[in-house]
């Protein structure tokens, strides 16, 4: 994980889905998770930084990622 991963987290908005229009960061946990649990997460650069964002949240990190949002 990266500075720019964690801006781009901070910045990219969901395409599709629940949650369409919402900035990664701000995605409740348990969405991530149920694409976790069904090892499903998107491919490509979406589904890395929904990792990524998981991980964030697992570990109570959010803090360092709102102040990055435009």
């Amino acid at each position: 994980m990266d500075k720019q991963h964690l801006i781009e987290i901070a910045n990219t908005v969901m395409p599709y889905g629940k949650y369409k229009g919402r900035v990664l960061i701000d995605l409740p946990e348990e969405y991530l998770l149920w694409f976790a649990r069904k090892d499903e997460f998107p491919q490509g650069n979406l589904g890395k930084l929904m990792q990524i964002t998981l991980a964030i949240k697992i570990e109570g990190l959010e803090g360092l990622v709102k102040p990055l949002k435009c």
